[in-house]
């Protein structure tokens, strides 16, 4: 018998078997489901019995649920600009919402090209990148989505549009597939998360990062069986449907949503290769913050203090629930440790990984965290300067005895009260000492220069 046949397919063998132990290891994949002004006390697993959630609900069973993650903002843009930078919005100059009237100088604002996003990161590492829904971060094709890193974007740049007939609150059709309008039929819930199970179908095969950004559960109030209320075509005086029952089925079809995704990731067997994070991007407008006081637009706890639950099978222990102070822009930080990818070299990040509480369950350590020039936390301290419901007074609130901020204990602890009014104070200045330029809006909307 001739050993050399044998010899050669026992080095091929060797040869193959050794390749296969040197290739590296695919980086997960990322699904990040942003609802818009769905409040602490919207979900199930939160508490609500008015509204139902049974997927959100099963994948906190699987996965981690906090219940002290923040949005970095209290309103929409701002949220979301901090999320795509992993810095806080005042750096990138978005720190209020970009306003749908073209005649108000905030419309002309937007997160300008020299920010540096998550997608511009996970790109460079090789990822497909994705965004399905609600961007918010400026009207001007300029400012799209696909200038900043994503390979594919769906969806709408408003603050919020008709579901059924996609016009904005100014009359302006808001529908696009990258920098083209497209008309597309069909309730914007359910095209956002059409869109986004065929986006993980097709870049099934190499890592990809998926934004899902929804439309609910934000006015205007319809369900998926409501009329439309805005453009051509609708009555004037077209009345949305009333709003608790309206906000149900708005509720129920982004649910549903999350569950035909995280159906769609374990069918493709890619849930033990993908971590899901759901969020929210600010407190209700029409919902319930639970026992938090404030609402969206507010800097009490329950203006930013929101639903988030981390889903990875495999990595995640079920069943988790973690007390950790977190907040939206620790996800970039949080995905590039992940991936490998890295930062900016000139846009350092302010947030944290939370790889150690989702994989580890370890603690962050004492955080400070702050809003809008006027609140911060300093682990469970909460201090408020002025603002609506505080009635010009300093408030300092221990919330690990009192979630609802009822007890105002700034008098008791001075000492406190000044150390963090000075921290407050050196974050506000380091935040404003070098913010990106937004456009000249005053000459913009004169029309007596271009905004570029």
């Amino acid at each position: 018998m001739n050993p050399a046949p044998c010899l050669r397919s026992l080095a091929a063998g060797l040869i193959f078997a050794g390749a296969a132990l040197a290739a590296p290891e695919r980086p997960p994949n990322f699904v990040i489901i942003l609802a818009d002004d769905m409040g602490y006390g919207d979900a199930g697993c939160y508490g609500s019995k008015a509204l139902k959630t049974p997927h959100l609900d099963r994948m906190a069973e699987r996965g981690l649920r906090f219940t002290d993650f923040h949005s970095s903002g209290n309103v929409c843009s701002p949220t979301r600009a901090g999320l795509v930078t992993g810095r806080y919005q005042y750096r990138s100059g978005v720190d209020g919402v970009v306003n749908a009237d073209p005649k108000v100088p905030a419309h002309h604002s937007g997160l300008q090209r020299s920010e540096h996003t998550f997608a511009e990161s996970l790109k460079a590492k090789g990822y497909q990148v994705g965004l399905m829904g609600k961007w918010h971060l400026g009207y001007d094709k300029k400012y799209n989505p696909t200038h900043h890193g994503f390979d594919r974007f769906r969806g709408f740049v408003s603050g919020n549009i008709d579901y059924h007939s996609h016009y904005d609150r100014m009359g302006v059709y808001d529908w696009w597939d990258g920098l083209e309008q497209v008309k597309e039929e069909g309730y914007s819930t359910h095209l956002i998360n059409r869109h986004a199970v065929e986006f993980i179908e097709e870049h099934k095969d190499k890592p990809f990062c998926l934004y899902v950004a929804h439309e609910a559960v934000h006015s205007p109030w319809q369900g998926p069986e409501d009329p439309a209320v805005r453009g051509p075509g609708v009555k004037k005086g077209a009345k949305e449907s009333p709003k608790d029952v309206a906000l149900k089925a708005m509720m129920t079809a982004m649910d549903q949503g999350i569950g035909e995704i995280i159906s769609k990731l374990e069918e493709l067997e890619l849930a033990e290769n993908t971590l899901v994070f759901f969020f929210s991007d600010n407190g209700p407008a029409g919902g319930s913050a639970g026992p938090l006081r404030g609402r969206k637009g507010s800097n009490w706890e329950g203006g930013h203090r929101v639903p988030a639950v981390a889903f990875w099978p495999g990595k995640i222990k079920a069943g988790q629930v973690t007390d950790e102070l977190s907040i939206s822009i620790d996800l970039m930080p949080t995905m590039l440790e992940l991936s490998g990818a890295s930062a900016h070299p000139e846009r350092p990040l302010d947030g944290v990984s939370l790889v150690p509480v989702l994989l580890r369950g370890e603690s962050l350590g004492e955080r400070q965290l702050f809003w809008n020039h006027k609140a911060m936390r300093d682990g469970n301290w909460k201090l408020m300067l002025g603002g609506k419901g505080a009635a010009g007074e300093v408030g300092l609130y221990d919330l690990s005895k009192d979630i609802g901020e009822k007890n105002n204990l700034a008098k008791q602890h001075p000492e406190r009260v000044e150390t963090m009014r000075k921290a407050l104070k050196a974050w506000s200045e380091d935040v404003m000492s070098n913010v990106t330029a937004q456009p000249d809006v005053e000459a913009v909307t004169s029309g007596k220069k271009d905004a570029k």
